[in-house]
């Protein structure tokens, strides 16, 4: 799904949907979005009727605590803040963060003692669901909103081996996804997050969406712009 422009959330959005394929068993539809005349984003969707196959296989989930064993994120921001010593800088950040209205629960399942910017691996899980309930509804439903948790801190993933340097610019180039098994987007769901590469000025992000039970539901990957300099040398406090 290329994204070519933002949107105007104070403007309607007419969708031109063309018939791509019709097949027995697979369709696909393009659609097109557009805004002010102008296409602000693309997306081609591919439908298809249930079908058994005896090949199947899927990755191991990793083994994580349970999300009743951690700190939603707006506890974490709230336990940093309580730092004396945490520089102004990042109590801007993190204040900011919090009086964002996220529609998500999210429980980052490492995240460190006290609010830093040191450089890690390109790798992070999060225990994460819609808040309030959905219930046993269109499964198109929980698929547009797995849809919208999957974009959640999704790109940020390839920025965590240099968070020495300030973003100037964050942007998805595109976003793929793939929905395997059945699942409820209101009930913890594990996201599992890398970034196999960086590099002239894009990044790359894949995702898995696990099922409690173990099942891999939803496999998701984004590209995106990232354009960033160098902060000043400042304490990481």
């Amino acid at each position: 799904c290329p994204i070519a422009v933002p949107g105007d959330p104070k403007v309607p959005v007419l969708y031109e949907v063309e018939r791509t394929r019709t097949g027995k068993s697979f369709s696909v539809r393009s659609v097109k979005a557009i805004q002010h005349g102008k296409p602000i984003f693309t997306c081609q969707a591919s439908f298809q009727l249930s079908q058994g196959s005896p090949v199947q296989h899927q990755f191991t989930m990793p083994s994580v605590p349970p999300p009743e064993d951690l700190l939603t994120q707006e506890e974490l921001i709230q336990k940093f803040l309580q730092n004396p010593n945490l520089a102004e800088r990042y109590r801007k950040h993190l204040t900011k963060i919090q009086a964002e209205d996220v529609p998500i629960d999210i429980k980052p399942v490492n995240p460190p003692d006290t609010f830093c910017l040191e450089p890690q691996e390109p790798k992070q899980f999060f225990w994460v669901r819609a808040r309030g309930y959905i219930g046993e509804t269109d499964m198109k439903v929980h698929c547009c909103v797995a849809a919208y948790i999957s974009d959640y801190a999704f790109l940020g993933t390839a920025l965590l081996p240099h968070r020495q340097y300030h973003i100037k610019l964050m942007v998805s180039l595109d976003h793929s996804m793939w929905f395997h098994a059945p699942f409820r987007a209101d009930h913890w769901m594990l996201y599992e997050c890398e970034s196999p590469w960086a590099g002239g000025c894009r990044g790359l992000v894949q995702g898995r969406l696990w099922r409690r039970d173990g099942v891999l539901a939803v496999t998701c990957a984004q590209e995106g712009v990232i354009r960033v300099q160098e902060m000043p040398n400042q304490s990481k406090l």
